[in-house]
């Protein structure tokens, strides 16, 4: 049965008052599903409908729906159903949607939790945005270094149903010092009486509350975790990050970076949902530098007047190969920014690579200006062959615009993984440096190089 079919049951159910087999159908349906079916009601039938969910499935459901809808959710219910709601969220999950909603409803929500759990969102609320206290979550499975296999078991079937994943369960001693983990699997195939100490990983990898949560998701990527403990200065173990809470933590890193490499400043919002003024707000500032930018390349053709009127004819088909040129150094660019800045995400390159990144990519430079000279050589010598005819002027202009994008090629290539490691270097986002901002240098430079060139030989 297609979703859409699935939806229209749900509606015909809903609007007929046919409560029982609504309930019914609930049960069979994964919980993202239904939050997404829930975007799509009106108020009065989004309470309706809330109401109906199982108690069991209804928080989280209620964690899958975006912020405007929880937000007009909890403006629905009573004070009653806020305090249950809270109370079987995930905390990690309570505080994201906290972190989205107005002040006057984040009080209204406080006010009717209870205490020991206002007192853990506060802390959370505490920590740095982008922290991985932030993205933590308090509901891990711990073990005790002096308990044996058999009671850990047992620990886990009495509080296993309360955590968000018991598939590591992590080992503390005195004063909640992270001394290890272990697996559930090598947990469950132990002898019941052996020790937790004999049978942990000691080998733990962990992150303080502080570190940045981009930190906590190269470490995930790059051992493969499920999950990776967070600690306090002391060593105490205080949370974990799930991969969940990873997956959606690259989401919006990478969401970022191609906002700001396509020069526009990053955003959270929805596209359709956000406000035309707000869409404006994001993409004029960088437009605006970059409009201004742009005045270099203008004047260093002003600057060059005198190559372009009076070699007449030879510099209106060198004005004809200006765009080829820049868009060429500006791919080139924007190639090699890419891939530097991707790999310095993934965490293979970093300053400290600096001369072999460069010497690698001149090396690329060479092979691709050398290329694409001969090509452009073949190309314009056909078409002035059925256009102009071959003359010494033509085969002037062609040698001149060719060898300018030999050695543009090999400045934007250059540029190009530069500019995101030095980026780097002084604590700036290196995708700020791909794209426009990379094009825009670039055109200068193939421009200065084309005109310095044609000066010599024109």
């Amino acid at each position: 049965m297609t979703q859409e079919t699935i939806f229209a049951r749900l509606n015909t159910l809903l609007e007929r008052n046919q409560m029982n087999k609504m309930h019914g159908a609930l049960l069979m349906l994964n919980v993202v599903d239904i939050a997404e079916f829930m975007e799509e009601l009106e108020a009065n039938r989004l309470l309706k409908f809330f109401r109906i969910l199982p108690k069991d499935i209804a928080a989280d459901v209620f964690a899958y729906l975006d912020s405007e809808k929880q937000q007009e959710l909890i403006e629905l219910i009573s004070d009653g159903e806020i305090n249950d709601l809270i109370d079987d969220m995930y905390l990690d999950d309570t505080v994201d949607f906290l972190e989205e909603l107005p002040a006057v409803v984040v009080h209204r929500i406080l006010q009717n939790t209870n205490a020991e759990k206002r007192e853990l969102i506060n802390r959370f609320l505490k920590y740095p945005a982008n922290s991985a206290g932030s993205i933590m979550t308090i509901e891990y499975a711990e073990l005790q270094e002096n308990s044996t296999v058999a009671q850990a078991i047992e620990t886990l079937r009495k509080t296993g149903l309360d955590k968000e994943t018991i598939y590591t369960c992590y080992v503390i001693g005195t004063g909640r010092q992270l001394l290890g983990f272990v697996e559930l699997r090598h947990l469950i195939l132990a002898k019941p009486d052996e020790i937790m100490t004999n049978i942990m990983n000691s080998n733990v990898i962990s992150v303080k509350t502080t570190d940045d949560r981009e930190t906590v998701a190269d470490l995930v990527r790059k051992y493969d975790l499920l999950s990776l403990p967070v600690t306090d200065n002391e060593g105490r173990l205080v949370g974990i990050v799930t991969v969940d809470d990873i997956i959606d933590v690259l989401d919006a890193e990478n969401t970022e970076d191609m906002e700001l490499m396509r020069g526009l400043l990053p955003s959270d919002d929805e596209y359709m949902k956000t406000p035309v003024a707000t869409l404006f707000a994001k993409r004029i500032p960088w437009l605006l530098i970059l409009m201004v930018s742009a005045t270099f390349t203008g004047m260093i053709i002003t600057h060059f007047s005198d190559v372009l009127s009076t070699t007449g004819r030879l510099g209106v088909l060198l004005t004809a190969c200006l765009p080829m040129l820049m868009d060429t150094g500006g791919n080139c660019g924007s190639q090699s920014s890419t891939l530097v800045i991707r790999s310095m995400a993934l965490g293979q390159i970093g300053f400290t690579d600096f001369f072999q990144v460069w010497w690698r990519e001149v090396r690329v430079a060479f092979l691709v200006g050398l290329t694409l000279c001969v090509a452009n050589v073949a190309r314009q010598l056909l078409l002035y062959t059925f256009t102009d005819g071959v003359t010494i002027d033509t085969v002037t202009v062609t040698f001149v615009v060719s060898f300018a994008m030999f050695l543009t090629v090999i400045i934007a290539k250059s540029l190009g993984c530069i500019l995101p490691l030095f980026a780097k270097k002084i604590k700036l986002d290196p995708a700020i440096m791909a794209g426009p901002i990379i094009t825009t240098i670039v055109d200068a430079c193939a421009l200065t190089i084309l005109f310095t060139i044609a000066t010599k030989f024109m």
